[in-house]
């Protein structure tokens, strides 16, 4: 059983798991685990991965149009060196503070491999959205066809990162590991975006996400699609780098839809850039009227 098998048989179980986070009491709540084997490449440093395990979680926040307020991490390794230790820690505080939120703590562990489990909270904030309606949490669900699909930043620099790390540029790799959570774009979002989430498994495959949650489509360009110049820099195919950046995943930019009316005011509320990547349609997900593959990042 794969992670999405699973995850429709805890829906079974336990109802809706589809979102990003989960809400309880006007807060989103999330957790994540990530692996040495799968996820810190050789030569990442104990601060990029308190950072990035931190961030990632923090990005689910984000995902929801929520205010990060606090994280922990469980820290589990075969044994704690006291130098390594301390770098993730700081790690985990200093993107937590990029953010405006606390580290407040976590657990230590014993185990075979380096393991990290985060969790992340968040308040969802009182806004107006552009109808004058009171709107809680930005949810996977609300897209409607004619709206805009939009993603904020670029793809590709964790794709980038990994061939940096091959290469042996690892002051390079762990620079381009540790990625801005999106937390202020996402409440800057939130008032206007009428689905959103993060593109932690791919923009494809996100797609086909917000798709299967909305009960739409999306026709979008290639030519619109941000590829990172940072992977436009290790890959000499721009074929293969759009490719990359469709479905590498783990750059944890958020994907959002936004309706007609409100495109301009969404985007002229956000520092980063947001690029305009087609339209929710009434069904089929298209790459320049083709269709695109539900392909991505799958855990397990």
């Amino acid at each position: 059983m794969d992670e999405r098998a699973a995850l429709e048989l805890l829906a079974g179980e336990l109802g809706p798991v589809g979102d990003d986070a989960a809400v309880v009491d006007g807060h989103v709540l999330t957790t994540d685990m990530l692996h040495e084997t799968t996820d810190f490449p050789a030569g990442t440093t104990r601060y990029t991965a308190g950072w990035r395990a931190v961030g990632a979680s923090l990005s689910d926040v984000a995902a929801m149009g929520a205010e990060a307020t606090a994280a922990v991490a469980v820290y589990a390794a075969q044994s704690f060196d006291e130098r390594e230790l301390l770098s993730f820690v700081r790690g985990a505080r200093d993107v937590c503070e990029a953010v405006g939120a606390s580290y407040v703590g976590g657990d230590l562990d014993e185990h075979q491999e380096f393991t990290v489990v985060t969790t992340a909270l968040g308040r969802v904030p009182d806004f107006e959205s552009a109808d004058t309606t009171a709107r809680g949490p930005v949810l996977r669900s609300g897209a409607n066809p004619g709206d805009y699909v939009c993603v904020t930043g670029t793809l590709g620099r964790s794709a980038a990162a990994l061939e940096r790390f091959d290469r042996g540029d690892e002051e390079v790799a762990n620079e381009l590991f540790r990625f801005d959570p999106r937390v202020e774009a996402g409440l800057a979002l939130a008032p206007d975006a009428t689905a959103m989430m993060d593109s932690s498994d791919g923009l494809a495959r996100s797609l086909h996400q917000l798709a299967a949650a909305s009960d739409c489509g999306f026709s979008i360009e290639a030519d619109r699609v941000p590829v990172a110049e940072e992977l436009d820099a290790v890959t000499d195919d721009p074929g293969a780098a759009l490719e990359t950046a469709l479905t590498f995943g783990e750059d944890f930019e958020l994907v959002v839809t936004i309706a007609e009316d409100a495109l301009e005011t969404a985007r002229e509320a956000v520092s980063v850039p947001v690029s305009v990547l087609g339209r929710v349609v009434d069904s089929g997900i298209t790459l320049d009227g083709k269709p695109l593959a539900d392909e991505g990042y799958s855990h397990g």
